[in-house]
């Protein structure tokens, strides 16, 4: 069996995919065999200090070696370690993927905003969307939303926006960049017609489970407006107790609904689509491209 892996070191969480690769067809797919997630909030460090503690770099160290023995267990044969904003903003990154490259043996890269954005839209959903509708693509993660505005199933334009889950609970999300991204989405769609939204990222999965739609169907903006609405007349912990989320998850959502709420406000979007999928997804595809397309 043909196995690649994702890594994917987020401002909130880290995640390891291990995917088995097929053929059909069309070409090649994969199936998800292992998803790893392990909430390091390596942003609290970066947004709040500009630095990765020591602690965390250990933590993090000790996840790296872990997903190197399972990729290792599972003969894994291409993989892509990608960092993202929590990682772009530390002065210590660099220091810190040699030592992941010394003591783990992996290799890892920090990405730009812009490669970021690429990597998620390697996953292709464009040939699911309908033809007649336009898409704006928002992945919300810790650290950084990215963009990207498909016309014909077509991206015609991205970007990515230091606003995030995380960054926005250390209050380091800045008024100017919540501008920027308004001027930047108000630009690129005020031409667009029976315009929709998708959504990707752990917190707008989450929210769409929550919602009780069927698999495929839309989360509209009332409902996402209502769940909001919902979990933010609940303290932290009741948010735990009485929704049953992960103490990591339960107060992330709340400025994540924020984004999601903000951007489809300023784009009259009444419906959102939740495919799951997210980089480490993009990751794999992008591998297999680059792998067996040729082949």
């Amino acid at each position: 069996m043909l196995r690649y892996a994702a890594i994917d070191i987020g401002s909130n969480a880290v995640r390891l995919l291990i995917a088995d690769i097929s053929k059909n067809e069309s070409g090649y797919d994969f199936k998800k065999n292992t998803l790893v997630r392990v909430p390091l909030r390596l942003g609290d460090d970066a947004f709040l200090d500009g630095h990765i503690s020591d602690r965390k770099v250990e933590e993090l160290l000790k996840t790296m070696s872990a997903f190197r023995n399972l990729m290792d267990v599972y003969h894994v044969s291409e993989y892509l370690a990608c960092a993202t904003s929590a990682m772009r903003e530390a002065d210590n990154g660099a220091e810190i993927i040699k030592k992941v490259k010394e003591l783990c043996n992996i290799k890892l890269e920090i990405i730009a905003g812009q490669r970021e954005a690429n990597i998620i839209y390697a996953n292709h959903i464009e040939h699911k969307l309908d033809i007649k509708k336009s898409y704006l693509y928002i992945d919300v993660g810790g650290g950084s939303t990215e963009l990207s505005v498909f016309v014909n199933r077509v991206p015609v334009a991205s970007k990515s926006f230091d606003i995030g889950t995380i960054r926005i609970l250390d209050n380091k999300d800045k008024d100017e960049t919540w501008d920027e991204m308004r001027d930047w989405v108000k630009e690129n769609t005020k031409s667009l017609k029976n315009i929709a939204g998708i959504g990707t990222g752990g917190n707008i999965n989450k929210l769409f489970r929550m919602s009780d739609e069927k698999e495929g169907m839309p989360l509209t903006f009332l409902k996402l407006k209502g769940l909001y609405n919902q979990l933010n007349s609940h303290s932290l912990k009741e948010r735990i107790s009485v929704f049953g989320l992960n103490p990591d998850r339960a107060d992330v959502i709340i400025p994540a609904c924020e984004i999601y709420i903000t951007l489809l406000k300023w784009t009259g979007i009444k419906q959102v689509y939740v495919p799951k999928v997210g980089l480490v997804d993009g990751i794999i595809s992008l591998l297999i491209e680059e792998n067996l397309t040729d082949l």
